[in-house]
C-alpha cells in the first residue's frame, strides 16, 4: 500500500494490524491502530460541521496525548492543514499565530493540559466528546482556505531567532520523513517509543509520530517530562528513547539517587540526543550508562526533522551529526562570514525541504534558492568519510579579537565539566569587539564557581576562545522542545552580567 497522504500512514496500519496497540497516554487511554482511527473519523466529522473545509488551516492546541495525535491526523483527512501549537505558549504568543495564520478552527487537549483548557476558556471553546475522549473546540476565524493543496503541516518555528515564521510542510515532507525515520532508527512493530518531545514540534511530528506510525510501533506519550516518568518507562518495555541534553542529564542523577551508576534491567536498544552538539565527555558518560550507543542527528523545522544522522556502534568517538539521509543532499558554501577551509554555510535540498513560508513570500526567497537549494543559516564541514561537523549558527559567530569563535566549541569544552547540566555561548558586543558570554546551567545541589569554570575553561581553549563572562544558573530560557533561547539569554541575566 503507497502512502501518499500523511494519514495514509495510519490506514495502512489498519488495514493490516488493527488490533495492536498504537498509542498510550496519561489519561489512561490505550489504542489499538482501529481505536485511534475511530477517534480521527469522529473529529474529522466534527471539523466539517464546524464548516472547516480542505484547505483551512486547523489548530491544534495541545500537550502530547492520544487525542492530540487524533487531532492532527483528522486534519489530513478532510484535507486541512494541522498548525500545531504547544499549549503552554502565553495568550500573546498564541494571538500572534492566530493572527497571522487565520485558522478556521481549533481543538484543544483540554483533558491533558491545564493551558490548554486555559485557553479555551479565553477563546470561548465548546467541549466536544466522542472516541476521542474530551477536548475543546472554537471557530476562530471564518473558513478561508489556502490554494497549496499539497500542504500537510503549518509548524511555527519554535523562535531561536526571535522571529518565529510559519513553515510549510506537504504530505510529500512527511510522506518521505516516515520511513526515513523508521529506516534510520531501525524501528519494528514491536518497539515502544517514549514520545516526550512534543508533537507540536518537527523531531516530535515528524520523527516520533510519523516514524513510529511508518513502522506500526507503539508510542506512550508523555505530556511533560518528569523524570521518575521516565525511569519508571525504561523499566517497562521502552526500547526508543530520543531526548536533550537537559532530560538524559537528569535520568543519569535521578538514577544514582536510586543506588546505581547505570541503567539496569531494561529493553532499550536506542538512544539518541539532539538540540545541542554532542562532545567526547559526555557521549562517553551517556553510553556508559545506558549500555548502548548514543546517536546523533542534524535537522530543523524547515527539513522535515533530519537531514543527517549518525548511526554509529558503541563507543565510535565519532561526535559529528553523520552522513545526509539518503535522497537528501548537502553542500557547503564558503563564500559566507566565517567561510573558508572546507567550512561554511549548510544548503540542502530534496523531498526533505519545506515548501516555504505561509504568507512570507520574501523569507522564502532568503531562505530557498531557484535550484531548490535550503540555506540553513548554520556552518558545518565535512570530515574525509562524508559526515557533517555543525560549527553553529552562522549568525552566531562570534568574531572576538579578529578571531572567529564557533559557540559550539566553547559549549562543548564546558560541558566536559562534571557538575555542568548544558551551557550556550553567545556574543555580545563591547566597545566594538564581541566578548564570549556562556550561560551554565547546573543541578541546584552542585552549583560551579565561575571562577572554578573559568579554570576549567583555561585547560581547554586557546584565550581568544574564553568566555569573558560565564554566568551559573539554575535554568536557562528554553522552547518546550528543551533547546536553549540563545537570542533570550543576555536579556534574562542582564543583572547578573551588569554586576560582573
Amino acid at each position: 500500500m503507497t502512502v501518499t497522504r500523511w494519514h495514509g500512514f495510519l490506514d495502512r496500519q489498519i488495514a493490516t494490524r488493527p488490533d495492536a496497540l498504537a498509542v498510550t497516554d496519561t489519561t489512561g487511554a490505550r489504542w489499538s491502530f482501529a481505536d485511534l482511527g475511530r477517534a480521527v473519523d469522529a473529529l474529522a466529522d466534527e471539523l466539517r460541521q464546524a464548516g472547516t473545509r480542505a484547505g483551512d488551516r486547523v489548530l491544534v492546541l495541545s500537550e502530547n496525548s492520544a487525542a492530540s495525535i487524533a487531532a492532527l491526523f483528522a486534519c489530513s483527512r478532510i484535507g486541512a492543514w494541522a498548525l500545531p501549537v504547544n499549549a503552554r505558549l502565553t495568550a500573546g504568543e498564541l494571538d500572534r499565530i492566530l493572527a497571522h495564520a487565520e485558522p478556521a478552527a481549533a481543538l484543544m487537549t483540554t483533558a491533558v493540559s491545564p493551558d490548554a483548557q486555559a485557553h479555551a476558556d479565553r477563546m470561548g471553546a465548546r467541549e466536544i466528546t466522542g472516541p476521542f475522549g474530551a477536548m475543546h473546540l472554537a471557530t476562530p476565524h471564518p473558513s478561508n482556505p489556502a490554494e497549496e493543496e499539497d500542504v500537510a503541516v503549518l509548524l511555527y518555528t519554535t523562535g531561536t531567532t526571535g522571529t518565529p515564521k510559519g513553515v510549510m510542510l506537504t504530505h510529500d515532507n512527511l510522506c518521505f520523513a516516515g520511513p526515513s525515520s523508521a529506516m534510520i532508527r531501525g524501528l519494528e512493530a514491536e518497539d515502544v517509543i517514549y514520545g516526550v518531545l512534543p508533537v507540536t514540534h518537527v523531531f516530535g511530528l515528524a520523527s516520533v509520530v510519523t516514524g513510529g506510525m511508518c513502522a506500526g510501533a507503539r508510542i506512550r506519550l508523555e505530556p511533560r517530562f518528569r523524570v521518575e516518568r521516565l525511569y519508571q518507562a525504561l523499566h517497562e518495555g521502552v526500547t526508543m528513547l530520543s531526548a536533550v541534553p537537559q532530560m538524559h542529564a537528569l535520568l543519569m542523577a535521578y538514577t544514582r539517587e536510586q543506588g546505581f551508576d547505570r541503567l539496569e534491567g531494561g529493553s532499550l536498544r536506542y538512544v539518541s540526543s539532539g538540540a545541542a552538539p554532542l562532545d567526547p565527555d559526555w557521549k562517553r558518560r551517556a553510553e556508559a550508562f545506558y549500555g548502548v550507543a548514543l546517536q546523533n542527528g542534524y535537522g530543523m523545522t524547515e527539513t522535515t526533522a533530519a537531514i543527517c544522522v549518525t548511526r554509529n556502534e558503541i563507543g565510535d568517538p565519532d561526535i559529528s551529526v553523520g552522513p545526509p539521509l539518503p535522497g537528501a543532499e548537502v553542500r557547503i558554501d564558503e563564500t559566507v562570514p566565517g567561510g573558508g577551509g572546507g567550512a561554511g554555510e549548510v544548503l540542502t535540498r530534496g523531498p526533505h525541504v519545506m515548501k516555504g513560508y505561509f504568507r512570507n513570500a520574501e523569507a522564502t526567497a532568503a531562505a530557498l534558492d531557484g535550484q531548490g537549494w535550503l540555506r540553513t543559516g548554520d556552518l558545518g564541514r565535512f570530515d574525509d568519510r562524508g559526515f557533517l561537523h555543525i560549527l553553529g549558527r552562522s549568525k552566531e559567530l562570534i568574531i572576538h579579537g579578529g578571531f572567529n569563535v564557533y559557540p559550539p566549541e566553547v559549549e562543548a569544552a564546558l560541558n566536559e565539566h562534571p557538575k555542568v547540566v548544558q551551557c550556550a555561548v553567545v556574543g555580545h558586543v563591547v566597545d566594538g569587539d564581541e566578548k564570549v558570554l556562556a550561560f551554565v546551567q547546573a543541578s541546584p545541589e552542585n552549583m560551579p564557581g565561575e571562577e572554578e569554570l573559568r579554570a576549567f575553561a583555561r585547560e581547554r581553549l586557546a584565550g581568544y576562545k574564553r568566555p569573558s563572562r560565564i554566568v551559573v544558573a539554575t535554568e536557562l530560557p528554553a522552547a518546550p522542545t528543551g533547546k536553549i533561547l540563545k537570542h533570550k539569554l543576555v536579556e534574562a541575566f542582564r543583572d547578573r552580567l551588569q554586576q560582573g
